[in-house]
Protein backbone atom coordinates (compact mmCIF):
# COMPACT_ATOMS: atom_id res chain seq x y z
CA UNK A 1 0.00 0.00 0.00
CA UNK A 2 1.34 3.24 -1.17
CA UNK A 3 2.43 5.91 1.72
CA UNK A 4 1.46 9.95 2.18
CA UNK A 5 3.78 11.61 4.12
CA UNK A 6 2.90 15.17 5.43
CA UNK A 7 4.89 17.36 7.78
CA UNK A 8 5.81 15.01 10.46
CA UNK A 9 2.67 12.26 10.06
CA UNK A 10 3.25 9.11 7.67
CA UNK A 11 -0.18 6.51 7.08
CA UNK A 12 -0.90 4.06 4.73
CA UNK A 13 -3.85 4.24 2.19
CA UNK A 14 -5.30 2.09 -0.46
CA UNK A 15 -3.99 1.37 -3.90
CA UNK A 16 -5.86 4.20 -6.32
CA UNK A 17 -7.65 6.00 -3.45
CA UNK A 18 -8.19 9.78 -4.23
CA UNK A 19 -5.48 11.60 -2.86
CA UNK A 20 -8.01 14.78 -1.98
CA UNK A 21 -10.31 12.10 0.44
CA UNK A 22 -7.07 10.16 1.98
CA UNK A 23 -5.80 13.13 3.26
CA UNK A 24 -8.92 14.88 4.60
CA UNK A 25 -9.92 11.45 6.21
CA UNK A 26 -6.19 11.46 7.89
CA UNK A 27 -7.01 14.83 9.51
CA UNK A 28 -4.99 17.46 6.79
CA UNK A 29 -7.69 19.63 6.20
CA UNK A 30 -7.90 20.67 2.81
CA UNK A 31 -10.31 22.58 1.59
CA UNK A 32 -12.68 21.85 -1.58
CA UNK A 33 -15.57 22.96 -3.39
CA UNK A 34 -16.40 21.96 -6.94
CA UNK A 35 -14.54 18.36 -6.59
CA UNK A 36 -14.04 18.94 -10.47
CA UNK A 37 -10.82 20.55 -11.09
CA UNK A 38 -12.58 24.07 -11.76
CA UNK A 39 -12.05 25.66 -8.27
CA UNK A 40 -8.24 24.85 -7.37
CA UNK A 41 -9.63 25.20 -3.36
CA UNK A 42 -7.65 21.96 -2.91
CA UNK A 43 -4.10 23.13 -3.99
CA UNK A 44 -1.23 20.55 -2.82
CA UNK A 45 2.53 20.72 -3.92
CA UNK A 46 4.02 16.96 -4.56
CA UNK A 47 7.67 17.13 -2.74
CA UNK A 48 8.29 13.71 -3.88
CA UNK A 49 6.61 11.43 -5.98
CA UNK A 50 3.69 11.45 -7.95
CA UNK A 51 0.75 10.90 -7.78
CA UNK A 52 -1.83 9.30 -10.87
CA UNK A 53 -3.12 12.95 -12.24
CA UNK A 54 -6.63 12.50 -14.14
CA UNK A 55 -7.19 16.55 -15.22
CA UNK A 56 -3.40 17.89 -15.59
CA UNK A 57 -4.45 20.21 -18.36
CA UNK A 58 -6.33 22.33 -14.93
CA UNK A 59 -3.18 23.63 -14.08
CA UNK A 60 -0.51 25.71 -16.11
CA UNK A 61 2.99 23.97 -17.23
CA UNK A 62 4.60 26.71 -14.32
CA UNK A 63 2.40 25.20 -11.77
CA UNK A 64 2.90 21.93 -12.75
CA UNK A 65 6.70 21.96 -12.71
CA UNK A 66 6.46 23.78 -8.85
CA UNK A 67 4.79 20.49 -7.79
CA UNK A 68 1.40 21.77 -7.27
CA UNK A 69 -1.80 19.51 -8.35
CA UNK A 70 -5.32 19.06 -7.20
CA UNK A 71 -6.38 16.67 -4.72
CA UNK A 72 -9.30 15.95 -6.24
CA UNK A 73 -8.03 15.13 -9.27
CA UNK A 74 -5.47 12.60 -8.37
CA UNK A 75 -5.11 9.02 -7.24
CA UNK A 76 -2.58 7.71 -5.04
CA UNK A 77 -0.30 5.42 -7.07
CA UNK A 78 2.82 5.62 -5.02
CA UNK A 79 4.75 6.69 -1.94
CA UNK A 80 4.35 10.68 -1.57
CA UNK A 81 5.77 13.32 0.30
CA UNK A 82 3.22 16.40 0.10
CA UNK A 83 2.91 19.88 1.28
CA UNK A 84 -0.81 21.20 1.78
CA UNK A 85 -1.56 24.93 0.23
CA UNK A 86 -0.32 27.25 2.90
CA UNK A 87 -2.65 30.34 3.00
CA UNK A 88 -0.15 32.78 5.11
CA UNK A 89 3.04 31.62 2.99
CA UNK A 90 1.45 31.00 -0.26
CA UNK A 91 -1.51 33.51 -0.32
CA UNK A 92 -1.37 37.15 -0.60
CA UNK A 93 -2.27 39.09 2.00
CA UNK A 94 -5.70 41.26 1.82
CA UNK A 95 -7.86 43.62 4.34
CA UNK A 96 -11.43 43.87 4.64
CA UNK A 97 -12.50 47.31 3.13
CA UNK A 98 -16.31 47.17 3.94
CA UNK A 99 -19.27 44.11 4.89
CA UNK A 100 -22.95 45.27 3.91
CA UNK A 101 -25.98 43.41 2.64
CA UNK A 102 -27.05 43.82 -1.06
CA UNK A 103 -30.30 42.13 -0.08
CA UNK A 104 -31.88 39.36 2.58
CA UNK A 105 -29.42 37.20 1.50
CA UNK A 106 -26.18 38.58 -0.25
CA UNK A 107 -23.50 40.21 1.30
CA UNK A 108 -21.59 42.75 -0.43
CA UNK A 109 -17.39 42.29 0.61
CA UNK A 110 -15.14 44.27 -0.92
CA UNK A 111 -11.53 43.45 0.14
CA UNK A 112 -7.93 45.30 -0.28
CA UNK A 113 -5.47 42.97 -1.62
CA UNK A 114 -1.92 44.07 -0.10
CA UNK A 115 -0.82 44.26 -3.69
CA UNK A 116 -1.61 44.80 -6.94
CA UNK A 117 -3.97 41.70 -8.78
CA UNK A 118 -3.88 41.62 -11.74
CA UNK A 119 -7.26 39.93 -12.99
CA UNK A 120 -9.73 39.88 -15.56
CA UNK A 121 -13.51 40.32 -15.15
CA UNK A 122 -15.22 37.02 -14.85
CA UNK A 123 -12.24 35.43 -12.87
CA UNK A 124 -12.66 34.23 -9.53
CA UNK A 125 -10.37 33.68 -6.75
CA UNK A 126 -10.18 31.19 -3.73
CA UNK A 127 -10.15 33.36 -0.11
CA UNK A 128 -9.15 32.40 3.27
CA UNK A 129 -10.30 33.38 6.70
CA UNK A 130 -7.52 33.91 9.34
CA UNK A 131 -8.62 30.33 11.00
CA UNK A 132 -7.81 28.17 7.63
CA UNK A 133 -11.45 28.44 5.95
CA UNK A 134 -11.27 28.69 2.37
CA UNK A 135 -13.70 29.27 -0.69
CA UNK A 136 -13.54 29.96 -4.35
CA UNK A 137 -15.63 33.32 -4.69
CA UNK A 138 -15.85 35.27 -8.27
CA UNK A 139 -14.94 38.57 -8.75
CA UNK A 140 -18.15 41.36 -9.06
CA UNK A 141 -15.37 44.37 -9.71
CA UNK A 142 -13.46 45.57 -12.62
CA UNK A 143 -9.78 45.75 -13.13
CA UNK A 144 -8.08 49.10 -13.18
CA UNK A 145 -11.00 50.91 -12.39
CA UNK A 146 -12.28 50.02 -8.72
CA UNK A 147 -9.50 49.88 -6.15
CA UNK A 148 -11.19 47.41 -4.26
CA UNK A 149 -12.08 43.46 -4.97
CA UNK A 150 -15.47 42.89 -4.97
CA UNK A 151 -17.46 39.61 -4.32
CA UNK A 152 -21.09 38.95 -4.04
CA UNK A 153 -21.70 35.69 -1.47
CA UNK A 154 -24.93 34.07 -1.45
CA UNK A 155 -25.64 33.70 2.14
CA UNK A 156 -29.26 32.16 2.19
CA UNK A 157 -27.50 28.28 3.24
CA UNK A 158 -25.51 27.61 6.22
CA UNK A 159 -21.88 27.09 5.19
CA UNK A 160 -18.32 27.62 7.15
CA UNK A 161 -17.36 30.28 5.00
CA UNK A 162 -20.80 31.50 4.89
CA UNK A 163 -20.63 32.03 8.95
CA UNK A 164 -17.29 33.34 9.39
CA UNK A 165 -18.18 36.07 6.69
CA UNK A 166 -21.03 36.83 8.82
CA UNK A 167 -18.36 38.35 11.37
CA UNK A 168 -16.18 39.85 9.60
CA UNK A 169 -15.44 43.91 10.14
CA UNK A 170 -13.68 46.49 8.67
CA UNK A 171 -9.58 45.71 9.09
CA UNK A 172 -10.45 42.06 9.21
CA UNK A 173 -7.55 39.90 7.42
CA UNK A 174 -8.04 37.56 4.95
CA UNK A 175 -5.89 35.86 2.18
CA UNK A 176 -6.07 35.63 -1.51
CA UNK A 177 -5.70 31.93 -2.84
CA UNK A 178 -5.19 31.13 -6.16
CA UNK A 179 -6.77 33.27 -9.41
CA UNK A 180 -8.50 31.32 -11.48
CA UNK A 181 -9.73 32.07 -15.04
CA UNK A 182 -13.31 30.86 -14.88
CA UNK A 183 -15.44 30.33 -17.70
CA UNK A 184 -16.25 34.14 -18.29
CA UNK A 185 -15.27 36.97 -20.58
CA UNK A 186 -15.46 40.00 -22.57
CA UNK A 187 -13.98 39.85 -25.95
CA UNK A 188 -13.39 43.16 -28.23
CA UNK A 189 -14.54 41.19 -30.75
CA UNK A 190 -17.83 41.04 -29.81
CA UNK A 191 -18.63 44.89 -30.33
CA UNK A 192 -20.94 44.77 -32.67
CA UNK A 193 -22.78 41.80 -31.74
CA UNK A 194 -26.07 41.66 -29.74
CA UNK A 195 -24.51 40.30 -25.92
CA UNK A 196 -26.99 38.27 -23.60
CA UNK A 197 -26.05 38.61 -20.05
CA UNK A 198 -28.25 35.70 -17.99
CA UNK A 199 -27.98 35.93 -14.32
CA UNK A 200 -29.69 33.13 -11.27
CA UNK A 201 -28.74 34.66 -7.31
CA UNK A 202 -25.24 35.48 -7.46
CA UNK A 203 -24.44 34.65 -10.63
CA UNK A 204 -25.32 38.54 -11.36
CA UNK A 205 -21.79 39.77 -9.31
CA UNK A 206 -19.00 38.49 -12.35
CA UNK A 207 -21.62 39.19 -15.11
CA UNK A 208 -21.93 43.05 -13.51
CA UNK A 209 -17.53 43.60 -14.04
CA UNK A 210 -18.06 41.84 -17.62
CA UNK A 211 -20.99 44.07 -18.38
CA UNK A 212 -19.01 47.17 -16.90
CA UNK A 213 -16.20 45.42 -19.39
CA UNK A 214 -18.04 45.46 -22.20
CA UNK A 215 -19.18 48.94 -21.88
CA UNK A 216 -15.57 49.84 -20.82
CA UNK A 217 -14.58 48.57 -24.74
CA UNK A 218 -17.29 50.83 -26.30
CA UNK A 219 -19.99 47.92 -26.78
CA UNK A 220 -22.05 48.81 -29.52
CA UNK A 221 -24.55 46.04 -30.02
CA UNK A 222 -27.62 45.70 -27.90
CA UNK A 223 -26.54 44.07 -24.62
CA UNK A 224 -29.68 42.47 -22.55
CA UNK A 225 -29.08 41.47 -19.07
CA UNK A 226 -31.56 39.27 -17.32
CA UNK A 227 -31.12 38.37 -13.31
CA UNK A 228 -33.08 35.71 -11.87
CA UNK A 229 -34.12 35.93 -7.91
CA UNK A 230 -35.86 34.21 -5.69
CA UNK A 231 -38.33 37.05 -5.10
CA UNK A 232 -38.54 40.87 -5.92
CA UNK A 233 -36.62 41.45 -2.42
CA UNK A 234 -33.27 39.87 -4.39
CA UNK A 235 -33.52 41.85 -7.18
CA UNK A 236 -30.08 43.48 -5.66
CA UNK A 237 -27.74 45.85 -7.91
CA UNK A 238 -31.23 47.88 -8.78
CA UNK A 239 -29.86 51.26 -8.53
CA UNK A 240 -26.33 50.29 -9.86
CA UNK A 241 -27.67 48.95 -13.19
CA UNK A 242 -30.36 51.64 -13.51
CA UNK A 243 -27.41 54.36 -13.51
CA UNK A 244 -25.73 52.09 -16.47
CA UNK A 245 -29.31 51.77 -18.17
CA UNK A 246 -30.28 55.58 -17.89
CA UNK A 247 -26.55 55.86 -19.91
CA UNK A 248 -26.25 52.95 -21.88
CA UNK A 249 -29.45 53.16 -24.44
CA UNK A 250 -28.64 49.80 -26.15
CA UNK A 251 -28.81 48.18 -22.32
CA UNK A 252 -31.77 46.46 -21.25
CA UNK A 253 -32.46 45.27 -17.82
CA UNK A 254 -34.86 42.57 -16.95
CA UNK A 255 -35.29 40.91 -13.55
CA UNK A 256 -37.65 37.75 -13.66
CA UNK A 257 -38.46 35.95 -10.32
CA UNK A 258 -37.85 32.55 -9.86
CA UNK A 259 -41.70 31.40 -10.00
CA UNK A 260 -41.94 32.91 -13.64
CA UNK A 261 -38.91 31.55 -14.84
CA UNK A 262 -40.64 28.61 -17.11
CA UNK A 263 -42.65 31.42 -19.05
CA UNK A 264 -39.99 33.24 -19.40
CA UNK A 265 -37.73 30.72 -21.11
CA UNK A 266 -40.37 29.89 -23.42
CA UNK A 267 -40.61 33.31 -25.07
CA UNK A 268 -36.64 33.32 -25.64
CA UNK A 269 -36.22 33.90 -29.62
CA UNK A 270 -32.70 34.35 -30.56
CA UNK A 271 -33.21 37.11 -33.73
CA UNK A 272 -29.31 37.28 -34.49
CA UNK A 273 -27.05 34.43 -35.26
CA UNK A 274 -24.64 36.68 -34.34
CA UNK A 275 -25.48 36.70 -30.80
CA UNK A 276 -22.90 35.68 -27.92
CA UNK A 277 -24.60 34.45 -24.31
CA UNK A 278 -22.99 34.38 -20.87
CA UNK A 279 -25.13 32.32 -17.74
CA UNK A 280 -24.07 32.46 -14.91
CA UNK A 281 -25.08 31.52 -11.48
CA UNK A 282 -27.44 27.94 -9.79
CA UNK A 283 -26.51 24.40 -12.17
CA UNK A 284 -30.07 24.32 -12.77
CA UNK A 285 -30.76 27.74 -13.80
CA UNK A 286 -27.67 27.61 -16.03
CA UNK A 287 -28.78 24.19 -17.79
CA UNK A 288 -32.43 25.46 -18.31
CA UNK A 289 -31.09 28.93 -19.80
CA UNK A 290 -28.83 27.00 -22.04
CA UNK A 291 -31.07 24.30 -23.51
CA UNK A 292 -33.69 27.40 -23.98
CA UNK A 293 -31.09 29.12 -26.08
CA UNK A 294 -29.75 26.17 -27.97
CA UNK A 295 -33.44 25.03 -28.85
CA UNK A 296 -33.77 28.92 -30.28
CA UNK A 297 -30.92 28.72 -32.46
CA UNK A 298 -28.11 29.45 -30.34
CA UNK A 299 -24.78 28.34 -31.59
CA UNK A 300 -22.78 26.44 -28.91
CA UNK A 301 -19.64 27.94 -29.26
CA UNK A 302 -21.12 31.30 -28.72
CA UNK A 303 -22.16 30.37 -25.19
CA UNK A 304 -19.96 31.07 -22.18
CA UNK A 305 -21.56 29.26 -18.80
CA UNK A 306 -20.31 29.34 -15.14
CA UNK A 307 -22.26 27.28 -12.26
CA UNK A 308 -21.72 27.84 -8.80
CA UNK A 309 -22.25 25.42 -6.70
CA UNK A 310 -24.43 25.74 -3.63
CA UNK A 311 -21.67 24.32 -0.88
CA UNK A 312 -20.55 26.97 1.07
Amino acid sequence: MPELHVADRRWSVCQDANLLDSLNQAGVAVPYSCRAGSCHACLVRCVRGEPADLKPEALSRAQREQGWRLACQCQVVEDLQLEAFDPMRDGLPAEVLSVDWLSPTVLRLRLLPGRSLRYRAGQHVVLWTANGVARPYSLASLPDEDRFLEFHLDCAHAGEFVSAARQLRVGDPLRLGELRGGALRYDPDWQEHPLWLLASGTGLGPLYGVLREALRQHHHGPIRLVHVARDHSEHYLEAELQVLAVAQPNLQVERVERARLPDFLAGIRVESRQTHALICGHPDSVEAFAKRLFLAGLARNRLLADAFLTRS
